[in-house]
């Protein structure tokens, strides 16, 4: 899961980004408005974090551009501020969830996946394709009830697939979900997760569309699988 942070103070800024890269995030921090609103337009994401005391335009006022342009992404609100009315103004602006700090990170991580599920259409806390089962919040994986280890990035790449069955994604929707803004990309690294996908569940699982990317594979039963 890619997740843009927008927050202007460095202690918490770099303690919220790296806390949440420690949890199998993907995450893109930014200081200022105007920098997470030009990695917006140029990537996609599943959720944002946005303080609120950003400096420059206030982080409403970017949230109203967000939404006032069509941009749809999931924004949890961290902010100090705690009155009632501020609540009240932040998710009547758009915000999908807010949160007062201090927050643990357990919880910000806990929402943040919450609203990624909804946002996908997939709130259940298992997602099932035949024979294969995962749980998004401790990206677990079994196949035919055996567990089966996941990297960090297959687990990602697998997350991907799932959250879009029925869709042929191209290496660079994939790749802006494996990888930050501006984080080097090795030129085979989505074929190599590819193939360790394919030989730890099944060689049909994820289905090679020429030219145009990849998908999820059909469903395989227990019986039918090798």
């Amino acid at each position: 899961m890619r997740i843009l942070v927008v927050e202007d103070d460095p202690l918490l800024g770099d303690g919220l980004a790296s806390g949440l890269r420690s949890l199998g995030f993907v995450v893109d921090w930014f200081r200022t408005g105007e920098e997470a609103d030009r990695a917006l337009a140029d990537g996609a994401c599943d959720a944002i974090v946005l303080d609120l005391g950003l400096p420059g335009r206030d982080g409403l006022a970017w949230l109203a551009r967000w939404r006032n342009r069509g941009d749809r992404v999931p924004v949890l609100i961290l902010t100090a501020r705690d009155a009632l009315e501020s609540r009240i103004h932040g998710l009547d602006s758009g915000a999908d969830d807010y949160i007062v700090k201090p927050a643990a990170l357990e919880e910000v991580a806990a929402r943040l996946r919450a609203l990624a599920r909804r946002a996908r259409g997939r709130p259940e806390a298992v997602w099932k394709h035949g024979a294969l089962e995962y749980r998004p919040a401790a990206r677990a994986a079994t196949w035919n009830g055996e567990p089966v280890e996941l990297t960090a990035r297959e687990a990602m790449l697998l997350e991907v697939l799932l959250a879009h069955p029925g869709r042929v994604l191209s290496r660079q929707q994939i790749e802006e979900k494996l990888y930050g803004w501006g984080e080097a990309v090795e030129s085979n690294a989505l074929e190599v997760h590819v193939h360790h996908l394919r030989r730890k569940f099944s060689p049909r699982l994820v289905r090679t569309v020429r030219g145009l990317g990849y998908a999820l594979g059909p469903a395989e039963s227990p019986e039918a699988s090798p």
